[in-house]
Formats: structure tokens, sequence, C-alpha cells
């Protein structure tokens, strides 16, 4: 068996819309990077597999599995990988875990090549980023909290319905729905 080619400049980029992307692939190649596609967890690892990328822009909502669960998967493939989690679903508890699992930054949705670049370098925090004149809305404190146990439960929509006392039906449309305004 072959081993796995690593190349310095090769990203792995992980989401589901096709169309999102060609287009960044297609800039973050205009900036020297060789880019790889995947379009869902399982087909992501099998690419790092293949080839183990030094970095990887990974989307959290996909169908199957949640992009958390890949951030260990490629630090076993790649110790050295730099992980930037790239979503439109953003939460608190999303962020914590994607951190804690060993990713170096997270972005929301919609961020360009030169953000996400800039994010899969920094080492350091900011202290510059302003804190919130206003507290969190209600729609916005259910959100995250459902998104917390939902990393609780490790993505299982069954086991977070049961824990927060909801029928599954009506979680999974909470979870269909964008996340509610600050």
């Amino acid at each position: 068996m072959n081993a796995p080619i690593v190349a310095p400049r090769s990203m792995l980029l992980v989401d589901d819309d096709p169309i999102f992307c060609e287009v960044l692939s297609r800039a973050l190649e205009r900036r020297g990077l060789e880019v790889q596609v995947a379009h869902d967890v399982m087909q992501a690892e099998a690419r790092a597999h293949e080839r183990p990328p030094r970095y990887v822009v990974l989307d959290l909502r996909m169908p199957g599995p949640s992009g958390l669960t890949l951030i260990e998967r490629l630090r076993e493939i790649r110790p050295d990988v730099r992980i930037v989690v790239l979503t439109g679903y953003a939460s608190i508890a999303t962020a914590v875990e994607a951190i804690k699992l060993g990713a170096v930054h997270y972005l929301t949705k919609p961020a360009d090549a030169d953000q996400i670049l800039d994010a899969l370098h920094r080492d350091q925090g900011d202290r510059q980023v302003p804190v919130a004149e206003q507290p969190l809305s209600v729609n916005r404190l259910e959100w995250e909290h459902i998104q917390k146990v939902l990393a609780e439960c490790r993505g299982n929509v069954s086991a977070t319905a049961r824990q927060l006392g909801m029928h599954r039906r009506t979680l999974q449309r909470k979870l269909a729905k964008r996340p509610a305004r600050r």
C-alpha cells in the first residue's frame, strides 16, 4: 500500500453546497492552495486518508453526521492539521465544542477566502472583539440551549428531544430553521 501524499499547501473543503464549494475552492486556489472538496463526513474522511490535508474548512450541517464528528478523526490522520469551522448555523455550544475538539477557529457564514486564511493562520485570540451591547433574545437563548443539549447528545436528535422533553418532530422543525438573531 502506498503512503498517503502530504502536501504543505493542501486543503480539504467540506460543505454540502456544491456551488459554495466551487466558488470558495477557486478563490483559495488563486491564493496558492491545492483544494480537495468533500460534501459529507464520510467523503471527507476518505479524502483525508488518501491525501492528509494541512488545512480544513469544515461546515457543521451536512447530510449525515455533523462536521463536529470529523474534527477528531482529521486530527488522528494528521495531528498538525489546521481546522476552521465555517457555518451558517453558529451557536455558542458548537463553537466551544469545535475548539475543544481541536479546531483552531470558528467562523460564521458568510466569510471570504481572506478571512478564512487569516483564521487558519491565527494562533492567538483577539482582545478587540466587541462585547455585545444587548443580552441574547429569548429565541436565541432557546436556540443556544438546544445546540448545547444536541452537542451533549453527540448529535442524536432523538436523545436530545427526550432530554428537552420535546417531540422529535418539533425539535427537527426548530433545527431546520435558521438560528434566531441575537
